[in-house]
């Protein structure tokens, strides 16, 4: 499965097509549809920061995905945004996607909006793992297990 080619800006105002310009060899992506679950991504920001200190080529990005029909309320959305996340690296790693969430949803085999899916994905675009919903110890360790066996494993 690949990661489908998109366009968005994160909440410092570089612009990302991605997977392309995904910064990381591999990269940790937090998909969210709705506001409220904002929760469960904060759930794996944690384990994230944590394996991109032993695994240096990972990074990780808050997607969230809002319908495309909405563009008079792009700069109200991303300035609310914007201020309500103070910290400079986590706005730098939140990628607003304004989208047909349908066809995005498609494109990854995401079945509902209604949890967030959570993709290990490479530079080029290949979706390695995927999970859905709030971290917890099983995912957390299906995750390392396939970044342990991955091309960013740190040398020994």
């Amino acid at each position: 499965m690949r990661f489908p080619l998109v366009h968005g800006a994160n909440l410092e105002g570089r612009a990302f097509t991605l997977p392309d310009e995904f910064d990381g060899d591999l990269n940790l992506v937090l998909i969210a549809f709705q506001r409220r679950q904002q929760i469960d991504v904060d759930t794996w920001v944690p384990a994230a920061k944590a394996e991109m200190k032993r695994y240096p080529s990972l990074r990780y990005y808050e997607l969230p995905i809002i319908s495309r029909h909405i563009p008079f309320a792009r700069w109200w959305l991303d300035g609310a945004m914007r201020a309500g996340i103070p910290d400079r690296a986590a706005r730098e790693a939140t990628i607003t996607l304004y989208l047909d969430k349908p066809a995005f949803r498609r494109q990854l085999e995401l079945p509902t909006e209604g949890t967030i899916y959570v993709v290990l994905v490479t530079r080029e675009g290949q979706v390695l793992w995927r999970t859905e919903g709030a971290w917890t110890p099983e995912a957390g360790s299906s995750l390392e297990k396939i970044l342990s066996h991955s091309s960013a494993a740190p040398a020994t």
